[in-house]
């Protein structure tokens, strides 16, 4: 990629066996080493980066402990086969046909991977603010939480809290503390909100002690935050949805199909 000129007056302050992770972790994230790939010797890590032995083996020791790497005693360090997964939003808004599984293990199924979901939490609850804004709720407002994780081949990857207005939500399936087959969106079509128009916010934030405990990080990279608003006919908000996950090990994939004249923007 091209990287702008240093400022002099700004000044990395990182220990090098983070810079040289950063470094590595670049190289893995955009595919310059591929699943599977060994990363370069000890030795020409240790040019490459004019450091010490100790230095490389623990920046790669941060790696192995973000799941991007796998390394045994005596054998090259190598790339995770399931590095980053791609996650395509839009997909998972569609109601699923009845009776059918919830489409993100549909999703992960398509990538050999096993998914589950462990359903954490289901009560009345007052939303954080960014969500009772969503819900048009007022600041002592009271909505339904269903609290999930996902797990993919055991291991943690998104923690989820699901919002839903009383009114909609109170003696259904949605206040049940049982998952909910085919997900959510057919049941909202069922109980006659479908999902009409779906709004993602994405941002990249330092994770909460509770979000690093239940995702099992052991760095300092940041989480993946998503607020995601699910209105239906006449523009009603039928849900609101706080999804996180490891920054480092996913990335959202946004397809667009045509744009009228004039509206792309300036590069």
């Amino acid at each position: 990629m091209t990287v702008p000129k240093a400022d002099p007056e700004a000044v990395d302050r990182r220990s090098l066996h983070e810079r040289i992770a950063a470094d590595l972790r670049d190289d893995i994230m955009s595919g310059e080493l591929a699943p599977g790939a060994s990363l370069p010797t000890t030795a020409r890590l240790k040019e490459r980066f004019e450091a010490s032995s100790a230095t490389v083996q623990k920046a790669l020791q941060l790696l192995k402990d973000e799941r991007l790497v796998v390394g045994r005693a005596g054998a090259s360090v190598t790339v995770r086969e399931h590095r980053q997964r791609t996650v395509r939003p839009a997909a998972l808004m569609r109601p699923g046909s009845p009776g059918a599984p919830y489409r993100w293990l549909s999703e992960a199924a398509k990538h050999g991977t096993h998914a589950r979901i462990q359903l954490l939490d289901v009560a009345e609850s007052r939303p954080p603010a960014d969500v009772r804004a969503a819900l048009e709720l007022p600041a002592d407002g009271i909505a339904l939480l269903r609290g999930q994780i996902l797990l993919v081949d055991d291991e943690p990857a998104e923690l989820v809290e699901s919002y839903y207005p009383l009114d909609i939500a109170r003696g259904t399936p949605l206040a049940e503390r049982r998952r909910i087959r085919g997900g959510t969106p057919a049941l909202l079509t069922a109980l006659g909100h479908p999902p009409r128009r779906s709004t993602d916010r994405v941002s990249a934030r330092v994770p909460t002690q509770a979000q690093y405990q239940a995702l099992r990080l052991t760095s300092g990279m940041p989480v993946l935050r998503t607020l995601r608003m699910i209105h239906s006919d006449g523009g009603r908000p039928v849900e609101v949805t706080v999804m996180v996950k490891a920054g480092h090990l996913y990335e959202l994939q946004y397809e667009f199909t045509g744009e009228e004249p004039g509206e792309a923007g300036d590069a």
